[in-house]
């Protein structure tokens, strides 16, 4: 906005109140915290000279949450169980028709076994 004065010098006028923000925060998240976090966050913020809000966002952005285990962990653990309860039944199996008419079986299984964990330490890295 230009005014024009009485000497006709140009004078530029600032519209009244705050500047509007470059980045204006519209959402919310709610996070429901014990007493004890909630005194941590906001020492850490002090600490940090930022309010709890913001040091908290700032923790948000660099934090790194990694999968307790990936899909292709998760089905091996599967295939584990499913193993265990065969092995189980073939446990009694065995104590019922005899042990011998079963090496063969439990061999396949003890091998299915001895491959998935080999894959399981594997991917632990």
């Amino acid at each position: 906005m230009l005014t024009v004065n009485e000497n006709k010098t140009i004078k530029k006028v600032r519209p009244p109140g705050r500047p509007k923000k470059t980045i204006r925060r519209s959402d919310f998240l709610m996070v429901r915290l014990t007493p004890t976090e909630k005194i941590l966050i906001e020492g850490r913020a002090k600490n940090a000279g930022l309010k709890p809000s913001e040091w908290f966002r700032r923790a948000a952005k660099n934090a790194r949450v990694f999968p307790r285990f990936t899909p292709e962990e998760s089905g091996w653990f599967r295939m584990l169980a499913g193993v265990a309860n065969n092995l189980n039944q073939l446990t009694h199996l065995a104590h019922v028709a005899g042990l011998f008419t079963l090496a063969m079986k439990c061999q396949n299984i003890l091998k299915q076994v001895d491959e998935l964990i080999t894959k399981l330490s594997s991917h632990d890295g």
